[in-house]
């Protein structure tokens, strides 16, 4: 049996928004047996960008049940049917949040109308659900309301399954019924708790210590990738326990993760145990007083501008440095070369090492782009999103070091930093997350980075 779904919500994100209203159309793979609709109270107002979409109105939902009001009877059409959906994903997560929220479990096997048109219907310019059922002469008596779009998009399914000559959607189904492999030690019902939410997840041993650390941006989904398909590791039969923090958005995951492996060094994160910034972009000055660039291994008290992975990160990022703020690639060791370098021939480079521009405007230049490029001294907050629709993340950055990170009320201004640096949890400085928050800037999410001293106003240019 198939439950075939369409929902109105009252925006694009399942953890921040709700359903107003959601249809379901039983089909058994001949016919439609059986049809459900019902408008839902959100408890929130509702966006004007929606109302205009869908044409229903807060006055509308006033005296609709809520989600809580349905969700057994709900539970009941849906249990034990194959949940299908026009990008099945979307109307999936919102139904699993509200049944969550209210306290039931609810994991159903999937099948999306789009990826099975694409292959069963190729060819078509679009698979939008209005443009398909166009082209598959499909009526959709209202467009954008749940029963009416559920309706059309079962009308289109029967179709599918008629013209299903090779089998695609048995196909389907046997791969998404196929469960996960879990660790012997660990049941589904754990499994079903993990949160389908960023944060850094622990696998635990029968003693509870720690053998391996993740981050994720959908927890409980990563979790299952570990032990899906294919997929062998060592650790399987050890894990005993697995639990995790939430952190909101996948940058504080990334920091946490690096921390705690550096902190707890699990056994099986051997990748990280190597350091993972071994090689620097360094700066010094040659005999003539001029500032030069020079990529070699991180040793001893010397510390380089940048820190990377691999010498060929650092080697790409010093080609684009240099391409970026037109310096000389003879000067700063990526060509040698009698004397003029290959650029100024081509026009790039102008000319510092040929005497064509004072060696004093280029180390001025030099300086400049150093300062472009250096954390140091620097203090930063960068807000983020938070674990919670009314919260967000606070992580600060002393020295390019992450000093600090918490979670503050989202009407609390980032203005005002002595109302949010004080509430932060400080943390032991992790040299490796100066990597980590150089590639964070380098995306440029300026709205986001409030810098509090020493690079005030400037962002990264390479």
């Amino acid at each position: 049996m198939y439950a075939i779904v369409d929902i109105e919500t009252t925006g694009g994100f399942s953890p921040d928004n709700r359903i107003i209203e959601i249809a379901v159309v039983v089909h058994d793979g001949q016919k439609i047996t059986t049809q459900y609709q019902t408008l839902i109270n959100p408890e929130r107002s509702i966006p004007g960008f929606i109302t205009g979409l869908t044409g229903i109105e807060g006055r509308m939902l006033e005296d609709a049940p809520t989600f809580k009001d349905i969700a057994g009877k709900l539970f009941g059409l849906l249990d034990g049917k194959i949940f299908v959906a026009h990008n099945v994903n979307f109307d999936a997560n919102f139904v699993k949040d509200a049944f969550a929220r209210v306290g039931i479990m609810f994991n159903p096997a999937l099948l999306c109308t789009v990826r099975l048109s694409r292959k069963i219907f190729p060819g078509y310019r679009s698979y939008s659900l209005g443009t398909l059922c166009g082209q598959r002469n499909i009526t959709i008596a209202e467009r954008h309301r749940a029963l009416g779009d559920a309706y059309a998009t079962a009308v289109l399914f029967g179709q599918l399954i008629e013209a299903d000559e090779q089998g695609i959607i048995a196909a389907a189904i046997k791969n998404r019924k196929k469960e996960v492999a879990l660790p012997p030690h660990i049941s589904q019902e754990t499994c079903a708790a993990l949160p389908e939410a960023p944060g850094v997840y622990y696998f635990h041993d029968k003693h509870g210590k720690v053998i391996y650390i993740g981050k994720a941006v959908n927890i409980k989904s990563r979790f299952k990738s570990h032990f899906s398909g294919k997929a062998k590791i060592a650790m399987k039969t050890e894990i005993h326990d697995v639990s995790y923090e939430l952190t909101g958005n996948e940058f504080l995951a990334l920091l946490l993760e690096m921390m705690e492996i550096k902190k707890l060094w699990p056994k099986y994160n051997r990748s990280l145990k190597v350091h993972a910034t071994s090689w620097g972009l360094f700066c010094y000055e040659d005999q003539q007083g001029l500032p030069r660039f020079s990529i070699s291994k991180i040793k001893g008290p010397l510390k380089p501008l940048l820190a990377f992975s691999t010498h060929s990160d650092a080697w790409y990022y010093l080609l684009e440095l240099v391409k970026s703020n037109q310096l000389c690639p003879k000067l700063c060791g990526i060509q040698k070369a009698a004397d003029a370098c290959f650029d100024y021939k081509e026009g790039n480079c102008l000319g510092a090492c040929c005497g064509v521009e004072p060696l004093e405007t280029y180390a001025k230049r030099v300086q400049t782009t150093l300062t472009k490029i250096q954390l140091d001294g620097s203090t930063i907050l960068i807000k983020e999103k938070g674990r919670e629709r009314d919260e967000e993340a606070a992580l600060l950055f002393e020295d390019g070091l992450l000093a600090a990170y918490g979670f503050v009320d989202r009407s609390v201004s980032f203005g005002r930093t002595e109302d949010i640096i004080p509430s932060l949890n400080r943390v032991k400085p992790v040299f490796e997350t100066k990597y980590l928050l150089r590639a964070y800037l380098e995306k440029g999410k300026k709205e986001n980075i409030h810098y509090l001293s020493g690079l005030e106003g400037m962002m990264p240019t390479a």
